[in-house]
Formats: structure tokens, sequence, C-alpha cells
């Protein structure tokens, strides 16, 4: 069984929505979920949240996660990306704590499940996958989407039609629920999608990610709804 560490990439700062990371989220700091979830997974073996921000390194702290250090402010801008803050991670701890595999567990998807950690690993196991990416259906044909150009006209993008919603062939979307891989992997190919990537499929009520307030109140809604049932 492969086990993993898994790497929670949450900064201080937040356009959309801020302070998201801590915000209550039914009863608990919106990370407290991903950490949690995290945690209770049987191949995740570390759970490290990497941050610049000393509240969310507090509440990560409190709910069990790992904080070794902290990230340089060059890596909390809006400019860094996710793999530029995960590379860190691997390259900081390559000579203390060498880390062989990561789950890359964004803390904006709280409906995300240990569960579902361990169903994604258990695939990357059974496909002895390049990496494991997890995915929710894309529920509208890609003929329905159009441009607006400068004159505020439509335009199509691409040429297939079909009719029927029904009718068109079925395609997945990126969730950014979970993405399993070697960290010698990421860092060959700087990428969390490389070739040959296995989708694990989520459906929609566990895929919310949360960028607006609109996503964090749907997302409050549903995790109120799985405690009720």
């Amino acid at each position: 069984m492969t086990r993993f560490t898994a790497i929670i990439p949450a900064r201080g700062g937040s356009r959309g929505l801020p302070r998201k990371n801590v915000l209550p989220l039914a009863g608990k700091p919106l990370i407290g979920w991903t950490i949690d979830a995290a945690r209770s997974a049987t191949h995740i073996d570390r759970v490290i949240v990497t941050t610049d921000d000393d509240e969310i390194a507090s509440v990560a702290r409190q709910h069990g996660a790992d904080v070794p250090f902290r990230r340089p402010a060059h890596l909390a801008s809006d400019e860094a990306s996710t793999f530029d803050v995960v590379a860190h991670v691997i390259e900081t701890l390559a000579v203390t704590d060498p880390i062989a595999m990561i789950a890359l567990l964004q803390p904006t998807s709280p409906l995300r499940s240990a569960a579902d950690i361990d169903a994604a690993a258990s695939l990357f196991d059974e496909r002895d996958a390049s990496a494991v990416v997890s995915v929710t259906p894309f529920t509208h044909p890609l003929h329905w989407l159009r441009g607006i150009d400068a004159n505020g006209e439509l335009q199509t993008i691409g040429t297939s039609e079909v009719s029927r919603r029904q009718d068109a062939a079925p395609l997945y979307q990126l969730n950014g629920a979970i993405y399993l891989q070697s960290a010698a992997s990421l860092l060959r190919e700087r990428t969390f999608v490389p070739p040959h990537a296995v989708a694990y499929v989520m459906p929609a009520e566990r895929s919310v990610d949360i960028d607006t307030l609109i996503d964090f109140q749907l997302a409050e809604l549903l995790m109120k709804e799985r405690r009720a049932a």
C-alpha cells in the first residue's frame, strides 16, 4: 500500500473571499475539514500545511497538522503557482525529512472525505498510475460554450454540434480536491496532471471548490445536510 505525505497549501491572502482558510464552516475552520480528512485516511502518513500566516499555522497545529516552516513571502503572492509552493516543501525537507509520495489536498475542497483520499490512493496502486487526479462530471456539452466579441456578439467556440445534452459524450473537469503523485515525478514533469494520469471521479456534492462567498455558502449547506443524514 502506497502511503503519501499530504501537503495542504494555505496562504493568508485571498481576493475572492478574505481569510477563507480560517473562516468557520459548519462549526470548524475551513482548513480543519481537509486536515481532519487527511489524518483519517489510512494512506496518509503525515500532514503538512504550508502557510505564510500565523493564524492559519496555529489552527493547522490545533487540528494535528505539521507546520515545519513559514512559507516565504514570494510564494504567498497571487502570482505564485501551486507547483512552486509544493516544490518548495519537497526541496526544503529533502535533506532532513525527504518526501517520496505527495497528496496535494487543497483546503478549498472541504467536502472531500477520507474515503475519497483512500479510494484515490487505492486506484493509484491498482493502476500503477503516473498520478491520480480527482474530477467531477462536466454537466454541459462543449458546444454550449460561447465567446463574446468586442461588439457584444456571441462567438461559437469549436465546430461540434450536439442537438441534445444527453447525446453528448461525457466530459469531466478537475475539481481541485485530490492530486496524487510521486515527488520525483512532480519535480520532473512540473505539473500535477502528467501524461497518463488516471481520473478519480467524485460527485458534484463533494466537489465544491471554494473561491467566493456563494461557494462557501453552498459548501456549508451541503455540509449541514451531510451531518443531518
